[in-house]
């Protein structure tokens, strides 16, 4: 049982959780950065119950007669646990042929296998971002496995002939007679086309408690019928999704990465795009003006193995865009936030940390650590009431702030390679109060 005590990966049950978590909890002597300011300070931190009490530079006094652990930190490295706002926790378990013709329970217990691994890697909050992770984000908040806090999109909504139409060449869509595409039977996409059908999906979307609403408004590389280049849905059927998300205090975020598509999401409301990184500078400039999100990601160039020429192509010019497209959001203060993007290939999620090293090709140490804690958490905001954690802050160790913590051996405000390496350099993981890693001696 010691063994287990502190490390936890895979299935956990409830009992396990309540042995194991603390009312109590004071880390001594670290090294803790915020979250928001560059400079460290060293000090304790005290945790009661899933929430930071205080912080301090000087001795924190506990009651001698509670259930209090002490733990020291050993001039280690505090920072607020990993954010990913862009991924499929459903999705990136299973390979695309084990979600189109597999047993859709097995897939659902490899993505909880997988949100310990998510978890162990330091990721304590995540952004789904399209797939069917409800009854996945329930099954970890109530203690019954481990995983990160999760703000689900639900189904990714998508025209007929979308990036979310996985149909076969040969299947009729629903309108024309057809069925449901099998995609859409496990809710990992939902296809509806024009102003109503789209009210109908943002409300049914949000029925089942979504966070936050996806839409497809462009090409992609995983869809083998739409190509990059082609916009998806008319500005009346995007502002229709707007107004009905709004109405919920929430926002749409939509898959785009070409000039035309995104300029006619921010004309209709839209408050976030994913991707973009075939933007022009006309575009990037317009989206600074209007305050509109860009969530990128720092994609390799190999793309997954089943992907023919032209997708491996269409994914080579994305990554390579890359470049250009963050250069010019920071020339004209764009609000980033970062994901990995990552799903249909689950060998290579063990990498999810690689991605954060790659984010330094254009940002100091310190705008890296930034993006994945506290501005990342100021994405998750926009969801307001719909956002399924409101008791605390996240992305930020401040007094107040959600107990989502990782002791780091190593500065990565100096070198954030250190990041890459979870399994060695993170020695302390704790959620929500809750230690599932300790390897301090």
């Amino acid at each position: 049982m010691k063994a287990l005590k502190f490390i936890f990966a895979g299935l956990v049950t409830c009992s396990s959780l309540s042995l194991f978590s603390q009312s109590a909890l004071l880390i001594n002597n670290v090294q803790i950065f915020n979250g928001k300011d560059e400079k460290t300070i060293t000090g304790n931190v005290l945790i009661v119950n899933n929430l930071i009490q205080k912080i301090s530079t000087t001795s924190i006094a506990t009651d001698k007669t509670s259930n209090t652990k002490i733990i020291d930190g050993k001039g280690k490295f505090l920072m607020p646990g990993l954010i990913d706002v862009h991924m499929h926790m459903i999705l990136a378990s299973s390979t695309l042929t084990q979600m189109q013709t597999g047993e859709i329970g097995a897939a659902f217990i490899r993505a909880g296998q997988e949100a310990g691994n998510v978890l162990l890697r330091g990721f304590t909050s995540v952004r789904d971002f399209g797939g069917p992770s409800f009854g996945l984000k329930q099954t970890i908040d109530a203690g019954v496995i481990s995983g990160p806090r999760i703000w689900p999109s639900g189904p990714m909504i998508s025209q007929t002939s979308g990036h979310g139409d996985f149909r076969n060449i040969n299947q009729r869509p629903v309108s024309l007679g057809g069925a449901l595409d099998h995609s859409e039977v496990i809710d990992a996409c939902l296809i509806a086309d024009g102003k109503d059908a789209v009210l109908v999906a943002v409300r049914e979307t949000l029925k089942r408690g979504a966070s936050h609403i996806k839409l497809t408004a462009g090409g992609g590389i995983s869809s083998v019928y739409d190509p990059i280049d082609v916009s998806q849905y008319t500005e009346e059927e995007i502002h229709a999704a707007v107004e009905a998300a709004a109405d919920w205090g929430t926002y749409v975020t939509v898959h785009a990465f070409t000039s035309r598509a995104v300029n006619k999401a921010i004309a209709a409301g839209v408050k976030c795009i994913e991707h973009g990184q075939l933007l022009d500078e006309a575009t990037v400039k317009l989206m600074g003006e209007k305050k509109v999100w860009l969530s990128i990601q720092a994609l390799d160039t190999a793309g997954r193995p089943d992907f023919s020429a032209e997708q491996k192509q269409q994914r080579r010019d994305v990554a390579n865009g890359a470049d250009a497209v963050i250069k010019l959001a920071k020339k004209y203060n764009v609000k980033m936030a970062w994901g990995t993007d990552v799903f249909f290939n689950p060998p290579v999620n063990k990498d999810q940390n690689t991605y954060i090293a790659k984010m330094g090709n254009w940002f100091t140490p310190f705008e890296v650590l930034k993006l994945i804690t506290s501005d990342n958490a100021q994405l998750l905001a926009l969801s307001g009431n719909r956002s399924p954690y409101r008791e605390g802050k996240l992305g930020v160790i401040e007094e107040g702030a959600y107990a989502d913590v990782l002791l780091v051996d190593g500065n990565p405000l100096k070198d954030i390679k250190v990041m890459v390496d979870y399994n060695k350099n993170f020695m302390l993981i704790i959620k929500d109060g809750v230690i599932y890693k300790n390897t301090l001696k």
